[in-house]
């Protein structure tokens, strides 16, 4: 592809938080991880979640016979490290998807996505696979109080 068309094509996406790696734990002898990423929310300033999910070896994955997919298990938590600053945020019932990273070759992804709970002054962010595992939708939930602070979301 060429430069001036990728960088056309990086426009067109929606914007997402940037993951860094700040941990890795092996949990078995045939080499399958828990890795822990922090991201920070792009329109909110001062808010950082940490984000835990399971990695499996390719030792695992012949194993198991599954090649294509690691586990949907995930777990987050999101905290003030800052001063909070509110950026244009969506208010929408449906939130805002703030980070999307690859668990599957073609379809499943975890995302973690941003909903402004406005009776409370309450930021809630939901780690969720995008396909259900075995009939089961698997989630973990964080909330960032506002109430510190004299952010409030746009109306």
């Amino acid at each position: 592809m060429r430069p001036l068309a990728f960088c056309f094509a990086l426009t067109l996406l929606p914007p997402s938080a940037f993951a860094g790696e700040v941990g890795k734990i092996g949990v078995d002898m045939i080499g399958n991880d828990i890795v822990i990423e922090a991201l920070a929310d792009p329109k909110v300033q001062g808010v950082t979640c940490h984000v835990a999910y399971f990695e499996r070896s390719t030792l695992d994955r012949l194993v198991q016979g599954n090649w294509f997919e690691d586990p949907s298990n995930s777990s987050i938590a999101c905290r003030q490290t800052g001063p909070i600053t509110l950026g244009d945020i969506s208010t929408d019932p449906q939130g805002e998807e703030i980070f999307a990273t690859s668990r599957s070759l073609i379809f499943k992804s975890l995302k973690v996505t941003r909903i402004y709970d406005r009776a409370n002054n309450t930021l809630v962010y939901l780690a969720h696979d995008d396909e259900p595992t075995g009939g089961s939708a698997k989630m973990s939930i964080s909330t960032v109080p506002l109430w510190q602070t004299n952010a409030t979301a746009p109306d």
